[in-house]
């Protein structure tokens, strides 16, 4: 199963995830987390301990190895360089396991639409679609609004994209954006869940104004989201209510293949 997760900045992808991937892992899934967010945090939101998040570091970051696999110095424009750079290697040498939950940040540079022809880029996309292809159990992506990661030769891998919303319509019109960006490419399968959720008539404004997206689930708000932050423990175990949600989804995900 190979999930991406988007939506506007701040609506609670990361947390989502973090929650995903620990209810997947505590089910005895083999889990992949891919933290592809320009400002990873998703160690945090596991948990992760700092001893552990000492040895995470951003791929895109990593010029010596950029530089051996590509053939060019990052920040390099113009010139040859390997535009199919070895990564096979890459997910378990540079990952760290926590709780049965594999994580890999992948940091950012500009993999869009404006045509950034580089080193760096040439790494991400290639480890992008090397972790479509490889046999991960659960693959979960931590995406940034946008589909800048997907391509079309590795779309199809993905099994769907999970929008996430607050129940607030300028949430849902990014909602929109996505899911269009994404129908361009040729993603077809959606899920939204909506966060944040403070009582029954914020469900119903989710549930009446969807955009044309089965809902996949919702997570009440809880002020423990963020004192399990400022603790340093992750969410999951924190948060029974968003536990329990959460857990709720990967039933329905599952049945849903």
């Amino acid at each position: 199963m190979k999930l991406a997760i988007s939506g506007k900045g701040g609506v609670g992808k990361t947390t989502l995830v973090a929650l995903l991937a620990q209810a997947y892992a505590d089910a005895g899934r083999q889990v992949l987390a891919v933290d592809a967010d320009p400002s990873p945090c998703l160690a945090g939101a596991l948990g992760f301990p700092a001893e552990l998040r000492q040895q995470l570091h951003p791929i895109a970051e990593m010029n010596e190895l950029i530089e051996e696999r590509t053939g060019a110095k990052p920040g390099t424009r113009g010139g040859f360089f390997t535009i199919n750079p070895r990564v096979d290697d890459i997910p378990d040498r540079f990952s760290v396991t926590y709780r049965g939950v594999k994580l890999l940040e992948m940091g950012s540079v500009d993999l869009g639409g404006s045509g950034c022809i580089c080193p760096e880029s040439a790494m991400l996309k290639t480890l992008f679609t090397h972790l479509l292809f490889r046999e991960e159990d659960v693959l979960l992506l931590d995406m940034y609004a946008g589909v800048e990661h997907l391509g079309r030769a590795t779309v199809d891998f993905v099994d769907a994209m999970i929008i996430v919303v607050e129940p607030t319509r300028r949430s849902l019109g990014t909602a929109a954006q996505i899911k269009q960006l994404a129908q361009d490419i040729g993603l077809l399968h959606f899920w939204l869940v909506g966060n944040k959720l403070r009582n029954e008539d914020e469900e119903a404004f989710l549930r009446a104004a969807t955009p044309d997206i089965p809902i996949l689930g919702f997570l009440p708000a809880d002020l423990k989201v963020q004192e399990a932050d400022r603790l340093g423990v992750p969410v999951y175990d924190h948060v029974p209510a968003l536990r329990a949600a959460a857990e709720a989804m990967a039933r329905v995900l599952a049945e849903a293949r």
